[in-house]
């Protein structure tokens, strides 16, 4: 088993003045040889990437409390909050849950936000 280090990260929080240097450790089954120090940093990054979607769905759409459970409906329910939440990435939307707030006042402004013009 390898410990991987992950090089520090300088951080500093919108509230606070100061930088802090954060470290990240991870541990893993695969030798030196198997996987370079730069794989294993991606490999953490790809996680967190994943840790961060799975945040929104959960806080911005309350996906652990849905109680659609059957058939196909879940994963239906999954790919819809996904592409939602991909459409407002791509529109560089800063908060998803204020995006999701700002469209759910208009609904033409969801079609409008994806090419169609409201008739």
């Amino acid at each position: 088993m390898t410990a991987a280090r992950e090089p520090p990260a300088r951080i500093r929080p919108l509230s606070e003045r100061r930088w802090r240097t954060v470290t990240a450790y991870g541990i893993t089954s695969l030798t030196v040889t198997q996987a370079s120090p730069g794989d294993l940093a991606g490999w953490i990054r790809g996680h967190w990437r994943i840790e961060a979607l799975h945040h929104i769905r959960d806080v911005t759409y309350g996906e652990d409390s849905s109680q659609v459970r059957t058939g196909s409906g879940p994963q239906i329910m999954a790919a819809l909050r996904n592409l939602a939440i991909a459409i407002h990435k791509l529109t560089r939307a800063r908060n998803i849950a204020a995006a999701c707030r700002h469209h759910g006042r208009d609904a033409t402004r969801t079609l409008t936000i994806i090419g169609l013009i409201p008739a």
